[in-house]
């Protein structure tokens, strides 16, 4: 079987939700590199921590393409990106190394957890107060460590945690989206080289393999995601606000759902 093809298929997904949404992808991509990585043969004992250190390497690419997209159209706040940053450079080497000392069962049981939460707030679209705004720099930095840190035992580019968030202080949805799209660029950075240092230590792993990245599934997701993202963030500015949410939502419970399946 031509892994690359499947490969390459699921980098064109991620890429669509990931110029839609904002997200990284780690919770479409984490699902199916498990189902596949599964089917490929590759060493079940290293499976999840492959899947969730190649979707992290991904999204330092897939990001890129996102951003681009939503720049060109003013949808992102700089000034959010930049007070977040410090605090997730930290937290994605932190979260990313406890990472590998979990258990897979029970990584899968939190992943799922972390995303059930964040789509369930998303579906009840709660208003914030019309007053509150975005914290300044230290309240930024303190919850870029907390994201970038759940971050890394998901994969995900940290757009579950970061668009309620900005939601709940008042910036647009799409704006929200768009500076999502920025924040997942270093917590993808750090939890990458995260996942790569702890899995230089592992005996094991399969050819082709940097630390817990697998080069061969990098390369067809991350060529085929950077074509079709700009797709996504044209989807995006068309879209009504609250289908953007819902689609959000029922995307996230059923990857994580699908997850949990494999490992029970």
């Amino acid at each position: 079987m031509e892994w690359w093809l499947v490969y390459a298929a699921v980098g064109a997904v991620v890429g669509f939700f990931a110029g839609m949404l904002g997200i990284g992808g780690g919770a479409i991509m984490v699902p199916l590199l498990v189902w596949f990585f599964e089917a490929q043969g590759l060493p079940k004992a290293h499976i999840l921590h492959l899947a969730v250190g190649t979707a992290m390497a991904t999204i330092l690419f897939t990001s890129v393409a996102s951003v681009r997209a939503h720049a060109a159209r003013g949808a992102i706040r700089w000034d959010i990106a930049r007070n977040i940053t410090p605090g997730i450079l930290a937290g994605g080497l932190v979260g990313s190394w406890i990472a590998s000392f979990i258990p897979p069962l029970l990584f899968a049981a939190l992943f799922t957890a972390v995303i059930y939460i964040a789509a369930t707030n998303l579906l009840l679209n709660r208003n914030p107060r019309p007053s509150r705004a975005p914290p300044g720099f230290a309240g930024m930095s303190a919850f870029g460590f907390l994201v970038s840190a759940f971050s890394a035992f998901a994969a995900i580019g940290g757009a579950f945690m970061t668009v309620p968030f900005m939601l709940w202080c008042n910036v647009p949805m799409l704006q929200a989206i768009g500076t999502a799209a920025v924040i997942g660029f270093p917590i993808a950075l750090s939890g990458t080289i995260g996942f790569v240092a702890t899995g230089l230590r592992e005996t094991g792993l399969p050819p082709y393999s940097v630390g817990f990245v697998y080069l061969p599934a990098l390369g067809g997701i991350v060529v085929a995601s950077m074509l079709v993202a700009p797709l996504g963030a044209a989807a995006a500015h068309r879209l009504p606000t609250v289908w953007l949410k819902r689609i959000f939502a029922l995307l996230f419970y059923v990857m994580a759902t699908r997850m949990l399946i494999t490992f029970i």
